[in-house]
Protein backbone atom coordinates (compact mmCIF):
# COMPACT_ATOMS: atom_id res chain seq x y z
CA UNK A 1 0.00 0.00 0.00
CA UNK A 2 1.76 3.57 -1.28
CA UNK A 3 1.70 6.12 1.49
CA UNK A 4 -0.79 8.05 -0.45
CA UNK A 5 -3.50 5.43 0.24
CA UNK A 6 -2.66 5.33 3.96
CA UNK A 7 -4.79 8.54 4.70
CA UNK A 8 -7.80 7.51 2.11
CA UNK A 9 -11.24 7.77 3.65
CA UNK A 10 -12.69 4.54 4.93
CA UNK A 11 -15.72 6.19 6.86
CA UNK A 12 -19.35 7.42 5.00
CA UNK A 13 -21.72 10.09 6.72
CA UNK A 14 -24.16 7.63 7.17
CA UNK A 15 -22.42 5.63 9.82
CA UNK A 16 -23.73 6.55 13.26
CA UNK A 17 -20.88 4.41 15.70
CA UNK A 18 -17.15 5.27 13.55
CA UNK A 19 -14.53 7.43 14.22
CA UNK A 20 -11.75 8.30 12.24
CA UNK A 21 -8.84 11.28 12.85
CA UNK A 22 -5.60 12.53 10.92
CA UNK A 23 -3.19 13.95 13.10
CA UNK A 24 0.01 14.63 13.46
CA UNK A 25 2.52 15.62 15.91
CA UNK A 26 5.29 17.85 15.51
CA UNK A 27 8.33 18.62 17.50
CA UNK A 28 9.57 21.73 17.02
CA UNK A 29 13.26 21.54 15.71
CA UNK A 30 14.82 24.58 17.88
CA UNK A 31 13.71 21.74 21.00
CA UNK A 32 11.27 24.58 22.30
CA UNK A 33 8.11 22.00 22.43
CA UNK A 34 5.83 19.83 20.02
CA UNK A 35 2.42 20.58 18.27
CA UNK A 36 -0.66 18.70 18.07
CA UNK A 37 -3.47 18.50 15.38
CA UNK A 38 -6.06 16.49 14.83
CA UNK A 39 -9.21 16.05 12.16
CA UNK A 40 -12.15 14.52 14.02
CA UNK A 41 -15.25 12.59 12.80
CA UNK A 42 -16.85 11.09 14.94
CA UNK A 43 -20.36 8.87 14.72
CA UNK A 44 -21.55 11.41 11.22
CA UNK A 45 -24.41 9.75 11.16
CA UNK A 46 -26.75 10.47 14.52
CA UNK A 47 -28.38 13.46 14.66
CA UNK A 48 -27.25 16.17 17.16
CA UNK A 49 -28.30 19.31 18.79
CA UNK A 50 -27.06 21.34 21.83
CA UNK A 51 -23.85 20.14 22.00
CA UNK A 52 -20.45 20.85 23.34
CA UNK A 53 -17.68 21.59 21.12
CA UNK A 54 -16.28 18.27 22.06
CA UNK A 55 -19.62 15.95 21.19
CA UNK A 56 -20.04 17.63 17.68
CA UNK A 57 -19.54 14.92 14.39
CA UNK A 58 -16.79 16.98 13.12
CA UNK A 59 -13.69 18.95 15.26
CA UNK A 60 -10.46 20.21 14.57
CA UNK A 61 -8.14 20.37 17.70
CA UNK A 62 -4.87 21.98 18.58
CA UNK A 63 -2.65 21.00 21.51
CA UNK A 64 0.67 22.53 22.70
CA UNK A 65 3.51 21.04 24.68
CA UNK A 66 5.66 23.61 25.34
CA UNK A 67 8.96 22.46 27.03
CA UNK A 68 8.81 22.50 30.86
CA UNK A 69 5.29 23.66 30.61
CA UNK A 70 1.51 22.36 31.17
CA UNK A 71 0.07 21.46 27.70
CA UNK A 72 -3.01 22.88 26.98
CA UNK A 73 -5.61 21.34 24.07
CA UNK A 74 -8.14 23.78 21.66
CA UNK A 75 -11.39 22.19 20.00
CA UNK A 76 -13.50 23.49 17.61
CA UNK A 77 -15.86 21.51 16.80
CA UNK A 78 -18.96 21.88 14.01
CA UNK A 79 -21.61 20.12 12.29
CA UNK A 80 -21.58 17.58 9.68
CA UNK A 81 -22.63 19.72 6.91
CA UNK A 82 -18.63 21.49 7.62
CA UNK A 83 -17.56 18.81 6.42
CA UNK A 84 -16.29 17.80 2.93
CA UNK A 85 -14.00 15.22 1.95
CA UNK A 86 -12.84 12.66 -0.47
CA UNK A 87 -15.24 9.48 -1.73
CA UNK A 88 -14.34 6.65 0.02
CA UNK A 89 -11.12 4.41 -0.69
CA UNK A 90 -9.86 7.35 -3.45
CA UNK A 91 -7.15 9.04 -3.82
CA UNK A 92 -6.04 11.94 -3.87
CA UNK A 93 -7.01 12.46 -0.32
CA UNK A 94 -8.27 15.35 1.26
CA UNK A 95 -10.34 15.93 4.53
CA UNK A 96 -11.73 19.29 5.29
CA UNK A 97 -13.91 20.80 8.03
CA UNK A 98 -14.86 24.01 8.07
CA UNK A 99 -11.68 26.41 7.39
CA UNK A 100 -9.84 23.31 8.38
CA UNK A 101 -8.33 20.52 5.99
CA UNK A 102 -5.63 17.90 5.24
CA UNK A 103 -4.00 16.57 2.42
CA UNK A 104 -2.05 14.13 1.36
CA UNK A 105 1.25 16.31 1.97
CA UNK A 106 -0.59 19.58 3.70
CA UNK A 107 -2.48 20.66 6.33
CA UNK A 108 -3.88 23.67 7.85
CA UNK A 109 -6.60 25.10 10.18
CA UNK A 110 -7.68 28.04 12.05
CA UNK A 111 -9.43 27.49 15.86
CA UNK A 112 -10.76 30.21 18.07
CA UNK A 113 -11.48 28.33 21.48
CA UNK A 114 -12.01 29.30 25.22
CA UNK A 115 -10.08 32.92 24.04
CA UNK A 116 -7.13 31.67 22.56
CA UNK A 117 -6.53 31.83 18.48
CA UNK A 118 -4.10 28.92 16.88
CA UNK A 119 -3.62 28.78 12.63
CA UNK A 120 -1.52 26.78 10.97
CA UNK A 121 -0.39 26.44 7.66
CA UNK A 122 1.95 22.96 7.44
CA UNK A 123 3.92 20.99 4.56
CA UNK A 124 4.79 17.46 4.99
CA UNK A 125 7.29 15.27 3.82
CA UNK A 126 8.71 12.03 4.38
CA UNK A 127 10.71 9.05 3.12
CA UNK A 128 8.37 6.05 4.62
CA UNK A 129 4.57 5.25 5.35
CA UNK A 130 3.51 2.37 7.48
CA UNK A 131 0.55 0.00 8.23
CA UNK A 132 0.68 -0.85 12.34
CA UNK A 133 -2.84 -2.56 12.40
CA UNK A 134 -5.55 -3.64 10.24
CA UNK A 135 -8.38 -5.32 11.22
CA UNK A 136 -10.68 -4.20 8.43
CA UNK A 137 -13.92 -2.66 9.35
CA UNK A 138 -13.27 -2.90 13.29
CA UNK A 139 -10.56 -0.37 12.58
CA UNK A 140 -6.88 0.50 11.42
CA UNK A 141 -4.11 2.61 12.58
CA UNK A 142 -1.93 3.85 10.20
CA UNK A 143 1.12 6.55 9.47
CA UNK A 144 1.33 7.44 5.84
CA UNK A 145 4.34 10.19 7.27
CA UNK A 146 6.34 8.09 9.78
CA UNK A 147 9.74 9.97 9.77
CA UNK A 148 7.74 13.36 8.92
CA UNK A 149 9.82 16.59 8.64
CA UNK A 150 7.11 19.65 8.50
CA UNK A 151 7.68 22.97 6.88
CA UNK A 152 5.84 26.30 7.16
CA UNK A 153 3.72 28.47 10.08
CA UNK A 154 1.91 27.65 13.08
CA UNK A 155 0.26 31.41 15.02
CA UNK A 156 -0.66 30.93 18.58
CA UNK A 157 -1.91 34.02 20.10
CA UNK A 158 0.50 36.52 18.07
CA UNK A 159 3.18 34.45 18.25
CA UNK A 160 4.47 32.58 15.28
CA UNK A 161 6.34 29.57 15.11
CA UNK A 162 8.13 28.75 11.24
CA UNK A 163 10.79 27.36 9.60
CA UNK A 164 11.85 25.14 6.60
CA UNK A 165 11.94 22.75 8.43
CA UNK A 166 9.41 24.07 11.12
CA UNK A 167 10.29 20.25 13.17
CA UNK A 168 9.75 16.66 12.80
CA UNK A 169 7.57 14.00 13.90
CA UNK A 170 4.75 11.54 12.91
CA UNK A 171 1.09 11.87 10.47
CA UNK A 172 -1.57 9.19 11.41
CA UNK A 173 -4.34 8.11 10.31
CA UNK A 174 -6.86 6.08 12.70
CA UNK A 175 -10.07 4.61 12.35
CA UNK A 176 -12.13 1.95 14.24
CA UNK A 177 -16.26 1.46 15.17
CA UNK A 178 -14.98 1.98 18.96
CA UNK A 179 -11.93 3.18 20.55
CA UNK A 180 -9.85 0.36 22.23
CA UNK A 181 -10.49 -0.61 25.95
CA UNK A 182 -6.83 -0.05 26.06
CA UNK A 183 -3.50 0.92 24.33
CA UNK A 184 -0.16 1.83 24.71
CA UNK A 185 1.50 3.75 21.44
CA UNK A 186 5.17 5.11 20.93
CA UNK A 187 6.72 6.86 17.97
CA UNK A 188 10.18 8.16 18.24
CA UNK A 189 11.99 10.32 15.87
CA UNK A 190 15.88 10.02 16.13
CA UNK A 191 17.53 12.51 13.80
CA UNK A 192 20.96 11.54 12.19
CA UNK A 193 23.43 12.46 9.54
CA UNK A 194 22.65 10.21 6.80
CA UNK A 195 19.00 10.74 7.25
CA UNK A 196 16.43 10.20 10.27
CA UNK A 197 15.61 6.32 11.84
CA UNK A 198 11.80 5.88 13.77
CA UNK A 199 10.61 3.37 15.57
CA UNK A 200 6.92 2.95 16.48
CA UNK A 201 4.55 0.27 18.83
CA UNK A 202 1.42 -0.35 19.43
CA UNK A 203 -0.11 -2.69 21.70
CA UNK A 204 -3.79 -2.61 22.33
CA UNK A 205 -6.52 -5.66 23.44
CA UNK A 206 -8.44 -7.66 21.49
CA UNK A 207 -11.70 -9.93 22.02
CA UNK A 208 -10.72 -13.48 23.38
CA UNK A 209 -8.38 -12.05 26.12
CA UNK A 210 -5.74 -12.26 23.25
CA UNK A 211 -3.41 -8.70 22.67
CA UNK A 212 -2.26 -7.24 19.46
CA UNK A 213 1.31 -5.82 19.22
CA UNK A 214 3.49 -4.46 16.43
CA UNK A 215 6.87 -2.70 16.80
CA UNK A 216 8.16 -1.23 13.38
CA UNK A 217 11.80 0.41 12.89
CA UNK A 218 12.92 2.42 10.03
CA UNK A 219 16.52 2.75 9.76
CA UNK A 220 18.67 3.54 6.60
CA UNK A 221 16.14 3.39 3.99
CA UNK A 222 14.97 0.14 5.59
CA UNK A 223 11.60 -0.94 7.58
CA UNK A 224 11.95 -4.05 10.04
CA UNK A 225 9.05 -5.15 11.78
CA UNK A 226 8.65 -7.12 15.05
CA UNK A 227 5.45 -8.88 16.08
CA UNK A 228 7.20 -10.69 19.66
CA UNK A 229 7.64 -7.58 22.08
CA UNK A 230 8.39 -8.47 25.66
CA UNK A 231 7.48 -6.09 28.01
CA UNK A 232 9.40 -5.17 30.65
CA UNK A 233 8.27 -1.78 33.02
CA UNK A 234 5.17 0.02 32.08
CA UNK A 235 4.31 3.19 34.36
CA UNK A 236 0.65 5.30 34.19
CA UNK A 237 0.62 7.54 36.26
CA UNK A 238 -0.83 11.33 36.98
CA UNK A 239 3.09 12.79 36.91
CA UNK A 240 4.79 9.97 34.86
CA UNK A 241 4.77 7.87 31.70
CA UNK A 242 6.97 5.13 31.15
CA UNK A 243 7.26 1.95 29.08
CA UNK A 244 10.30 -0.58 28.91
CA UNK A 245 10.11 -3.02 26.20
CA UNK A 246 12.24 -5.50 24.05
CA UNK A 247 11.04 -6.36 20.44
CA UNK A 248 12.60 -9.87 18.62
CA UNK A 249 11.88 -10.35 14.96
CA UNK A 250 13.49 -12.42 12.46
CA UNK A 251 16.44 -14.08 12.86
CA UNK A 252 16.64 -13.20 16.04
CA UNK A 253 17.11 -9.41 15.27
CA UNK A 254 16.91 -8.01 19.10
CA UNK A 255 15.70 -4.13 20.09
CA UNK A 256 15.64 -2.53 23.32
CA UNK A 257 13.78 0.57 24.27
CA UNK A 258 13.40 2.62 27.33
CA UNK A 259 10.84 5.85 26.81
CA UNK A 260 9.59 8.31 28.97
CA UNK A 261 7.39 11.55 30.44
CA UNK A 262 6.99 13.56 33.06
CA UNK A 263 5.06 16.67 34.86
CA UNK A 264 4.85 19.33 33.76
CA UNK A 265 4.61 17.89 29.83
CA UNK A 266 1.83 15.49 30.51
CA UNK A 267 -1.38 15.79 28.99
CA UNK A 268 -4.65 13.86 30.23
CA UNK A 269 -7.61 14.16 28.44
CA UNK A 270 -11.58 12.92 27.67
CA UNK A 271 -12.40 11.11 24.53
CA UNK A 272 -15.87 10.53 23.91
CA UNK A 273 -16.81 6.99 23.64
CA UNK A 274 -18.60 5.95 20.31
CA UNK A 275 -21.35 4.74 21.87
CA UNK A 276 -22.13 7.95 23.67
CA UNK A 277 -21.99 6.02 27.06
CA UNK A 278 -19.53 9.01 28.38
CA UNK A 279 -15.55 9.28 28.52
CA UNK A 280 -12.26 7.51 28.97
CA UNK A 281 -9.18 9.37 29.62
CA UNK A 282 -5.98 9.86 27.78
CA UNK A 283 -2.57 9.92 28.89
CA UNK A 284 -0.09 11.64 26.45
CA UNK A 285 3.78 12.66 27.27
CA UNK A 286 4.59 14.70 23.25
CA UNK A 287 8.02 15.71 24.89
CA UNK A 288 9.27 12.29 26.00
CA UNK A 289 12.65 10.78 25.73
CA UNK A 290 13.92 7.34 24.44
CA UNK A 291 16.84 5.43 24.43
CA UNK A 292 16.96 2.35 21.65
CA UNK A 293 19.42 -0.15 21.91
CA UNK A 294 20.26 -1.96 18.18
CA UNK A 295 22.07 -5.52 18.52
CA UNK A 296 25.62 -4.16 17.39
CA UNK A 297 25.93 -1.92 20.29
CA UNK A 298 24.47 1.68 19.06
CA UNK A 299 22.12 3.61 20.86
CA UNK A 300 19.83 6.54 19.71
CA UNK A 301 18.49 8.91 21.77
CA UNK A 302 16.83 12.05 21.53
CA UNK A 303 15.21 14.18 24.29
CA UNK A 304 12.12 15.19 23.18
CA UNK A 305 11.62 13.89 20.40
CA UNK A 306 9.42 10.93 20.95
CA UNK A 307 6.14 10.81 21.62
CA UNK A 308 4.34 8.18 24.58
CA UNK A 309 0.40 7.62 24.96
CA UNK A 310 -1.81 5.44 26.75
CA UNK A 311 -5.35 5.20 26.79
CA UNK A 312 -8.26 3.51 27.99
CA UNK A 313 -8.24 1.26 31.50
Amino acid sequence: MTQSRLNAVYSSVAMKRRYEVWFLRCGLADGGGAWWFRYLVMNPGVPRVDLAPAELPAQAWATWFPKGGQPRTFIQGYPIESLHWSPRKQIPFHCRIAGDGIEQDFCWGNIVADGHSISWKLALRSSFGTVLSDKGWIGFSRSPHSDATFSGEIQFDGKKFSGEPLGFGVQGHNCGYRHRSYWRWMHAYFPQSNGASTLEALVYDLPFGLTFRKVVLWREGKATRFSKLVESEIVRQDNLLKWRFAAIGEHRFRIELAIEGAAPELHHLPYFKTDGSGTFQVSNASLATAVLKLPNGQRLETQGGAVLEMGGI
